[in-house]
């Protein structure tokens, strides 16, 4: 008789919900991450092409007008009662963790100070080796406290997506409604294209705006994305196949 092969197939592995949060979550944490190394190359690159002069006094100045900002028009949120100290709470405990624990700023204000003359050759030498590089690494910390900062003014912003997300899904279950009735076309292209685009538009909103090398002011940059974001729940909702 024939020997009968069988055939195996992969067993459908289906993740829960666990699973699914903490994959979000590292997610999230990786580009939170390539966001943050991104914008201190982008500042290392402007302090050697771009702003020579100024040196590490720029990523001071957008810490300064970010701060300025947040203080200026972020004096209400429905996420906190005090939104300034909740962006600066956020922004000292990462230059705590990540300087102060760490005793990077210590490293880097010794190699910005004068050494001693009386210090070993060790000593020297390990000071005019890092002196060159002292003035990036300062950059580099202001640039993460600015990083924390604007950080902190996307989770100030979150309720605004919230609220244009429930105002898109409304319009568009009332034009599916009408379509519905009017005996419309449906496009299931246009649907999973605006549905597929909604997520990374959301994503790219944090991207963008963490990994700026300069300061704008924050409705510039999160009101068109939050438009975008919006439209596309819109035609999501709108283009839903006629019947359940």
């Amino acid at each position: 008789m024939p020997e009968r092969t069988t055939e195996r197939r992969p067993a459908d592995i289906r993740q829960g919900l666990l699973s699914r949060l903490l994959t979000l979550f590292a997610q999230g944490i990786k580009w939170l991450v390539l966001s943050l190394i991104f914008s201190v190359l982008m500042e290392w690159v402007g302090m050697a092409l771009w702003w020579p002069d100024q040196g590490a006094a720029h990523s001071h100045k957008m810490l300064t007008a970010e701060l300025g900002f947040l203080g200026a028009d972020f004096s209400q949120s429905l996420v906190t009662d005090n939104p300034e100290r909740l962006a600066i709470t956020i922004a000292s405990q990462a230059h705590h963790g990540l300087f102060e624990v760490t005793r990077i700023d210590e490293v880097i204000q010794w190699a910005r100070d004068p050494l001693a003359p009386q210090k070993s050759k060790i000593a020297s030498r390990l000071h005019a080796l890092l002196h060159p590089l002292s003035e990036y690494a300062l950059a580099a910390m202001q640039i993460t406290q600015v990083f924390a900062v604007r950080l902190g003014i996307l989770v100030l912003a979150l309720p605004l997506f919230a609220m244009f997300a429930l105002i898109a899904i409304v319009d568009g279950l009332v034009q599916r409604d009408l379509r519905r009735w009017g005996g419309g076309r449906e496009s299931s292209f246009v649907y999973h294209w605006a549905k597929r685009a909604a997520l990374p538009l959301l994503v790219l909103t944090w991207v963008v705006y963490l990994a700026l090398p300069v300061s704008l002011h924050p409705s510039l940059v999160i009101l068109p994305f939050a438009t975008l974001f919006a439209l596309c729940i819109a035609v999501t909702a709108s283009r839903f196949k006629k019947y359940l």
